[in-house]
């Protein structure tokens, strides 16, 4: 029982592993860019933050 909820665990959050880090980055990209042209919303100043935890995790 154990094995099978870790193998779908790791199938959930190891799949397309590479393709999701690569988005968050251009997320991540998208509203540096964007924070150096203007003041960032609190939602997004609250996604910078989600999206660069993310990464990193």
């Amino acid at each position: 029982m154990i094995k099978a909820a870790l193998k779908e665990w790791h199938r959930t959050h190891a799949q397309n592993l590479p393709s999701r880090i690569e988005s968050l980055k251009d997320r991540l990209s998208t509203l540096d860019q964007k924070g150096e042209d203007e003041v960032l919303s609190e939602e997004e100043l609250v996604e910078f933050h989600g999206v660069t935890s993310d990464i990193h995790s």
